[in-house]
């Protein structure tokens, strides 16, 4: 649409928003949403994850914010004692980030019309709560649990509300939702419009669809299932003990770009934040179990750019909307076609380049590739950059910093010319060079690993290639052994200190530098705990983390006997 076109559909308004917000073109969803033969019913709305669907939700509530607002006037009832909120939608979301981050999208775009918005959260205070509902907001965006709250306790009178939107409902319903949205949608009044918003519209998302709806229109922004062009679908084969080597070898390929690398469980991203963090990155986790404060700051540190890797569980990730994430690393394959799209989905938006890197074992190749087959997207096999190709690449950033037109000639303080002058002037340049080099660190933020390459197979059912990468019966019997050999460890560390099993977990790979899979059972006592690590590392284990620690000098692991010999 022409900005008159856009003008006499919008009004001027949220025309005069997005013109402010630096629109110039519309998405094909938005584009979609705005059909005049769609006024009035209920949608169904399908579109690839990053192009611009909260904008379109924006869009549908337009009439109501018209109503509500009058371009400033609010004609509706004010509040009784009974109700601090009348609203005119609201708007349900699987996590608290997507729903601070719905609230914020739509308060740009409802600036113009003098609209309020009021955002309520499981976890948030409900002091802050009561006093965004006492000003009367024209949009509610909550959480399924906390906006049924304020319902049932009157704090939210959604008799005047004329449109509910479920969005990402494949996600509210993954949560076990589903009772709660029913019962939210019968607080509306009878007549009132019911929007799903979904990336996918699997069996239990199309039963809701038609528990709550009358007369639905489906809404394609893109193709139901269409892949996002924008992504580049990656397959890593790897050794599953080398997981966390090929995961910080793909950090340091692209030193630059924002990371997204998401684990299953809390313990694997306590596990691999801690490893990335004594490696010498600049990491930080979320998971559900964090205190919401500590959300943010990890969620605003990460959108910011003052942390460039962000490690995640699926459902913790949920509303991260940050526009330029790089690349997203699996560091399992997820188990079904939606997670994984969800997962893929948090890089290649609003029409930028990212990479979904899978680093799967031999064993794990053709459930993943069932997987990228259900999600619709076509991959390629890439091996793990390997150390040499790593330093290699440093080595030419390096050279181009140095080499390239002096364009920031002016910021270098004319003391440092002349000892640069001075130190040229003696001779041997080439040795200060070599000197000034590994101070710096230009090689990356840390070491290069030594990864195993491990060739595709031919038939992609994850059969080895030759059989020299078969292993031979008594390699395989080793193992075996090796997997089910545990070492006990005792830590000065109990119930009494505040340990837990995740802290635990943490701490043992910090100080002892191995990983998560190498962790058995976790025994949390009042005063101090056992920690099982596998044999085949118990040595490497209790050297490195027999030494004190300089965050916590008090605290000692030790073997509860003694570790057995190869």
């Amino acid at each position: 649409m022409d900005p008159s076109e856009l003008q006499s559909v919008l009004g001027p308004a949220l025309s005069s928003a997005l013109t402010a917000k630096g629109y110039t073109t519309l998405t094909a969803v938005q584009t979609a949403v705005l059909d005049p033969a769609l006024a009035g019913r209920d949608l169904r709305i399908t579109s690839q994850t990053g192009s611009g669907k909260t904008v379109a939700i924006g869009f549908t509530l337009r009439h109501l914010i018209g109503t509500a607002r009058g371009e400033g006037s609010h004609p509706a009832a004010p509040a009784s004692k009974s109700a601090l909120a009348r609203p005119r939608a609201m708007v349900i979301v699987p996590t608290r980030e997507l729903a601070k981050q719905l609230e914020e999208e739509l308060a740009w775009l409802y600036l113009p019309t003098g609209a309020r918005l009021a955002c309520v959260t499981g976890g948030a205070g409900y002091g802050d709560e009561r006093r965004a509902l006492g000003r009367n907001p024209a949009v509610i965006v909550g959480t399924p649990g906390r906006l049924l709250e304020h319902l049932q306790r009157g704090t939210i009178d959604a008799t005047t509300v004329g449109t509910v939107v479920l969005d990402e409902a494949d996600r509210l319903l993954d949560l076990g939702f589903r009772d709660d949205l029913e019962a939210i949608v019968k607080f509306a009044p009878a007549g009132h419009n019911t929007h799903l918003v979904s990336a996918t519209f699997p069996r239990e998302v199309r039963a809701l669809a038609d528990a709550t709806q009358r007369d639905p229109v489906h809404v394609e922004g893109t193709r139901l299932g269409a892949a996002n062009a924008d992504i580049d679908h990656v397959i890593h084969l790897v050794d599953p003990r080398q997981r966390m080597d090929a995961i910080v070898n793909l950090l340091l390929a692209d030193p630059d770009g924002r990371t997204l690398v998401f684990a299953r469980t809390r313990a694997d991203v306590a596990s691999i934040t801690a490893a990335l963090n004594e490696s010498g990155f600049a990491a930080t986790s979320l998971s559900g179990e964090m205190e919401q404060a500590a959300r943010n700051r990890a969620i605003g540190a990460f959108k910011q750019g003052d942390l460039r890797i962000l490690v995640a569980t699926d459902v913790a990730a949920r509303g991260i909307d940050v526009q330029d994430i790089a690349r997203v690393i699996h560091a399992e394959p997820p188990s079904d076609a939606d997670t994984y799209t969800h997962r893929s989905g948090r890089t290649g938006r609003a029409g930028k380049k990212g990479t979904s890197a899978i680093l799967t074992s031999m064993s794990e190749l053709s459930r993943t590739r069932y997987v990228l087959q259900r999600a619709g997207v076509a991959h390629r096999f890439e091996p793990v950059p390997t150390a040499d190709s790593i330093r290699a690449a440093g080595h030419d950033r390096a050279a181009k910093a140095l080499l390239s037109a002096p364009d920031d000639a002016e910021a270098i303080d004319e003391a440092t010319w002349d000892l640069a002058k001075r130190i040229a002037a003696e001779g041997n340049v080439t040795r200060a060079i070599a000197r000034l080099l590994a101070k710096t660190r230009f090689g990356g933020e840390a070491e290069p690993r030594a990864v195993r390459a491990i060739e595709p197979p031919p038939d992609g059912r994850g059969r080895p290639r030759t059989p020299q990468a078969r292993p031979a019966p008594a390699t395989r019997a080793a193992r075996r052994d090796r997997e089910i050999a545990w070492v006990p460890f005792r830590v000065s560390w109990g119930q009494r200190q505040g340990a837990d099993a995740r802290r635990l977990l943490a701490m043992a790979c910090r100080r002892g530098q191995i990983q998560g899979a190498d962790v058995g059972s976790i025994r949390v006592g009042p005063s101090h705990s056992v920690i099982e690590v596998a044999s085949h590392v118990a040595d490497a284990f209790a050297a490195a983390a027999g030494g004190p620690d300089p965050r916590d000098p008090r605290m000692t692991i030790r073997p509860e006997r003694p570790v057995p010999r190869a």
